[in-house]
C-alpha cells in the first residue's frame, strides 16, 4: 500500500509540475522516474521496459527523415502551393490542413502526420504574417479525430481491434461515423474561437501570390525521392502489421535509406531530433509503468465495474468518459491494455460487449484531445512548435483542448445511445 500511495504521490506532483509549467516538462518527467528508481518503487530493468520502444523509434524514424526531406524545398513547394490554391486565406488554409491531417492520421501514425504537416503550417504562417498556433492547435485535434477513425488509425484501436475480432469496416462505421461530425464541429469551434483572429499582414497575400513555389526546391533529386518515400511509408503504415513489422521498423527503415541516399550532412539531420520531447516521453512512461506495477489502473478498471454495477447502458456511458478524462492525462495504451481483461470477463459471465469495446475506443482516442499531455501528437506537435518560437502552454491547449474533448465525447455518447441504447 504504502509503495502504492507513494507512486501515486510522484506522479501527481511530477503531473503538476508539468501542468503549471513550473518547472521544465522533461525534467519534471525525468525527476519523477529517479524518484521511482530511488525509493525503489520499480528498478531499472522494470523501468527500461515500461518504455514503449516502438513509439519512440517511430519518433526518431520520422524526426531524422523530416530532418533530410526538409533539405529538398519540399515543404516550402508544398506550403507555397498550398496558400495560393485558397489564394492566400489563413481560414481556408486552416480547414485544408485540418482537412488534410484528419485523412492522413486515419491512415498514417498520428506522430507521422503532425511531424510532416507541422512545419508546412509554420512555413505557411511565417509568409502569410499571422500566428500559426490555431492552425497547429486544429491539427493536433485533428489528428487524434482522425486518428480515431480507423483499426490502424491509433495504437488503442489496434489492440481492440486484435482482442475482440473487430473489422477495418466495423471501426469505419462505429467510429468512423461519429468522427465526422466531431470534425465538423472542430471546425466550427476553431472558427467560432479564431475565424476574426486569422487576417493576414498588410501585403502578405500579394507577396505570397507573387512567389513562385519552383524557385523554393532546393534540390529537385532529393525531392523526388522524398515523394517516393513517403509513400511507401503511407504504404508502410497500412501494411505493416500484416508483413508483422513494428511502426518503428517502417519508420527507421525510411530515415536510414533518406540518410543514405540523400546526400545531406548527418549531423544537421540528427540535430533536428526532439530529444527533449523523447526524453519526456521515456520518463512520462515510467511513471505511468510505475501506477500500473503497483496496481493504480487496475484499481480504477476496478472501481469503474463496481460503480456500474453490470447495467449495460451505465457500463457502456462510465467507460466512454473515464476512459476519455484518464486518456487526457494518462497514457492511452496501458489504460486500454488494463481494461481489456475486464471487458472480456464481463463478456464470459452473459454480458453483451459490443458496446463496450467502442466505448472505450471513442474514449481513449478522443480523450487524447484534452490536454497537452492526451496524446503522443500532441507533444510533438507543441514541440516542434516551441523550437520555431512559437510555445504552446499546457494552459494555452487546455483553453481548446479540454472543450473540444467534451463536445467529442458528447457527440459520441449521442452515437452510442442512438446505436445500443434505444
Amino acid at each position: 500500500m504504502s509503495q502504492m500511495i507513494l507512486a501515486g504521490v510522484i506522479f501527481l506532483v511530477s503531473l503538476a509540475a508539468i501542468m503549471t509549467e513550473k518547472v521544465n516538462r522533461t525534467t519534471a518527467a525525468i525527476s519523477g522516474m529517479v524518484l521511482l528508481l530511488a525509493f525503489r518503487i520499480v528498478n531499472l530493468e522494470q523501468a527500461i521496459s515500461y518504455i514503449d520502444f516502438n513509439t519512440i523509434g517511430v519518433l526518431v524514424g520520422m524526426m531524422l527523415f523530416v530532418g533530410v526531406i526538409r533539405h529538398s524545398g519540399l515543404f516550402e513547394y508544398v506550403s507555397i502551393r498550398a496558400a495560393k490554391s485558397v489564394h492566400g486565406d489563413p481560414w481556408k488554409i486552416l480547414v485544408m490542413f485540418v482537412l488534410l491531417t484528419a485523412v492522413c492520421s486515419a491512415f498514417l501514425d498520428n506522430v507521422t502526420t503532425v511531424l510532416l504537416m507541422g512545419p508546412m503550417t509554420i512555413t505557411i504562417a511565417r509568409l502569410l504574417e499571422v500566428d500559426p498556433v490555431p492552425t497547429l492547435l486544429a491539427q493536433i485535434f485533428a489528428s487524434n479525430i482522425g486518428g480515431t477513425a480507423t483499426m490502424i488509425g491509433d495504437p488503442p484501436n489496434i489492440m481492440i481491434g486484435s482482442e475482440a475480432k473487430l473489422s477495418f469496416v466495423a471501426f469505419l462505421f462505429n467510429d468512423g461515423i461519429p468522427c465526422m461530425f466531431i470534425l465538423i464541429v472542430l471546425l466550427l469551434f476553431m472558427k467560432l474561437i479564431y475565424g476574426r483572429k486569422l487576417v493576414a499582414g498588410d501585403g502578405a497575400v500579394e507577396k505570397i501570390m507573387l512567389l513562385d513555389e519552383r524557385k523554393e526546391i532546393r534540390d529537385p533529386r532529393l525531392m523526388k525521392q522524398s515523394i517516393v518515400m513517403i509513400l511507401l511509408i503511407v504504404a508502410g503504415f497500412v501494411l505493416h502489421d500484416q508483413f508483422r513489422y513494428d511502426t518503428a521498423f517502417v519508420a527507421l527503415t525510411a530515415a536510414a535509406v533518406m540518410l543514405l541516399i540523400g546526400g545531406v550532412d548527418v549531423e544537421e539531420a540528427v540535430s533536428n531530433v526532439e530529444w527533449p520531447t523523447l526524453l519526456f516521453f521515456m520518463g512520462l512512461f515510467v511513471l505511468v509503468g510505475a501506477l500500473e506495477k503497483v496496481g493504480i489502473i487496475e484499481a480504477m478498471a476496478k472501481f469503474i465495474m463496481t460503480v456500474t454495477r453490470g447495467h449495460d447502458i451505465l457500463t457502456m456511458m462510465v467507460l466512454l468518459w473515464a476512459s476519455a478524462l484518464l486518456s487526457s492525462v494518462l497514457d492511452n495504451i496501458p489504460l486500454v491494455a488494463t481494461l481489456i481483461p475486464f471487458i472480456q470477463a464481463m463478456g464470459r459471465q452473459g454480458i453483451d460487449t459490443t458496446p463496450l469495446w467502442w466505448a472505450i475506443s471513442l474514449g481513449a482516442c478522443l480523450g487524447g484531445n484534452g490536454t497537452l499531455l492526451g496524446a503522443s501528437a500532441n507533444v510533438v506537435l507543441s514541440g516542434i512548435a516551441g523550437r520555431h518560437g512559437y510555445p504552446i502552454s499546457f494552459r494555452r491547449y487546455l483553453r481548446d483542448g479540454f472543450p473540444i474533448m467534451i463536445i467529442s465525447m458528447l457527440i459520441a455518447s449521442a452515437w452510442l445511445l442512438l446505436r445500443f441504447g434505444l
